[in-house]
Formats: structure tokens, C-alpha cells, sequence
């Protein structure tokens, strides 16, 4: 049986889970697996000196593994130890906030999700939605009890488009999807197939008290221009953007500086 494997970084108690989980079920069927609790910014982080404790529970008539690790060990419990079978592909979020851009993509745990699926040899495609201008605010909202008909229209999103890349195809140059929507966005929305935009962000922890820190993000990024055909330049047009990512590869360098800093072996 090919199934979907969900996971997220937002933990069970996110409000985009069962929905997005539910939307995904009229495409194949589901399984999930997910942290305990939310660990966002985490990236690709594995559990290497803990024990993980996995309880399935069930929720708005669900099935849901709940794992005390990471995005990443939920996906590799997933796909080698919970199921007699590997997924078709492993599907992460919908993410409460956007990872567009390089240093949110490098940050986050929804993400993350999606590089250990593709490790372990999957698609993978991770979904994030939010507001690019006024996260915080946008936050309380998107956690409270009255967003509900948000994560209904954003499961309906996600499972769109997912549905158009499984009819598609996965793109064989692409390790893994980054979809980005903004919280605004029906199934009718415009799409677009981005670059990823090259950002940074600024300081993201507050001293609490003296020598004690806090994560404290303010929302200080810095995108470089242009932004044209970018997954941020998509967002600001109010678009969706779906960003086929290659991990890391070697870069070219030209040949001078290739040899100032190569040594030969000349014993021969």
C-alpha cells in the first residue's frame, strides 16, 4: 500500500495537522509521525544520545505516531522502524510560519523533515504558510481556537498542489520541494516555480537577564536583490511558490584559485 508519510515541527498540537492530514487523505492514504511538541528551528537535528518514546494516539479520528525527538527522527522512524513498508513520499508541515529563502530553509525543522527524507532516498516536500509582513501577530491568530477555517483552506491548498506534482511528476534535478503560500492563498491562487532567495536574518536571541538568553526573533531579514523569480518575490505578489531545492554540491572556482591552494605529490 503506497501511503503519504506526514511529519511537521509545530509538534501534535499543531492546528494545521489533522486538517492537512484529512486534505492529504483524499489523495492517498496517511500515516503520520510527529514531535511531541514543537521544535521549531531545530533543522535536521538527530537524536544521538536520548532514547525516543513513540505513543500512538488518535486524534479527530486520526492515527498519529507521537515522538519525543525531532522532525527528522519522526521521519526516520517513519520510514525504517514504525511501518512494514516505505512511504511513497514524505510530507512535512503545513509549517506555522514561512521558510522562504535561504536562512529560513537552512533553519527549519519542516524542512529538515523533508532533507531526511530525502536521505533516505524519497521525495519529499515540505509545506510552509504564514505572513510576510507581521509574523507575530499573524501567529497568535493562526494558534488560537478560531483559525480553524485558515487550516481547512490551507490543507485545500497544500493538497492541490501536491496533487499537481504527483500528476507532474517529482523534477529528477530536485532533492526535494519547498512550498511557500501566503496564509491569504485559496486553491485558485497563482503559482510559481522559484529560485531560492539568497537572505540572512539579524539577532534572533534577547538576554532575559544577565548572562541568560532567549530565542526572541523580531523578524530582522535580509533578502538580496532581486527578488524577481524568487520564492520571496512570489510571495510578495501574493503568489504561491513551489522551489525545487538541490542540496549542497561543490562550487566551481576558477583556476588561479584552485592552484594557490592545491599541493601535488611530486615523490614520484
Amino acid at each position: 500500500m503506497s501511503y503519504l508519510l506526514v511529519t511537521n515541527d509545530d509538534g501534535i498540537e499543531s492546528p494545521s495537522l489533522v486538517p492537512f492530514m484529512h486534505a492529504l487523505s483524499t489523495l492517498a492514504p496517511v500515516r503520520a509521525v510527529v514531535p511531541a511538541r514543537e521544535r521549531s528551528w531545530i533543522g535536521k537535528a538527530i537524536t544521538r544520545f536520548d532514547d525516543i518514546e513513540v505513543e500512538r494516539i488518535e486524534r479527530g479520528g486520526l492515527e498519529i505516531y507521537v515522538a519525543g525527538g525531532f522532525p527528522a527522527d519522526c521521519v526516520q522512524l517513519g520510514v525504517h522502524s514504525l511501518f512494514d513498508e516505505r512511504p511513497e513520499m514524505v510530507v512535512s508541515g503545513i509549517n506555522l510560519g514561512l521558510n522562504h529563502g535561504l536562512a529560513f530553509m537552512l533553519s527549519s525543522g519542516t524542512v529538515g523533515a523533508a532533507v531526511e527524507g530525502w536521505i533516505a532516498g524519497l521525495p519529499a516536500i515540505a509545506f510552509s504558510t504564514g505572513d510576510l509582513r507581521d509574523h507575530a501577530t499573524w501567529g497568535r491568530y493562526a494558534w488560537s481556537a478560531g483559525a480553524e477555517e485558515l487550516w481547512n483552506r490551507a490543507a485545500g491548498v497544500a493538497a492541490d498542489v501536491l496533487s499537481s506534482i504527483r500528476t507532474a511528476g517529482f523534477p529528477v534535478e530536485a532533492d526535494f520541494l519547498s512550498v511557500n503560500f501566503p496564509h491569504e492563498a485559496e486553491v485558485a491562487t497563482p503559482r510559481a516555480v522559484t529560485e531560492l532567495a539568497i537572505s540572512g536574518y539579524d539577532n534572533i536571541f534577547r538576554e532575559s537577564e544577565p548572562g541568560r538568553f532567549i530565542h526572541d526573533f523580531g523578524g530582522g531579514l535580509r533578502v538580496e536583490e532581486p527578488v524577481t523569480g524568487t520564492d520571496y518575490g512570489a510571495l510578495e505578489q501574493g503568489h504561491v511558490a513551489i522551489t525545487p531545492i538541490r542540496l549542497a554540491r561543490a562550487a566551481p572556482v576558477d583556476a588561479a584559485w584552485r592552484a594557490s591552494l592545491e599541493r601535488h605529490d611530486t615523490r614520484a
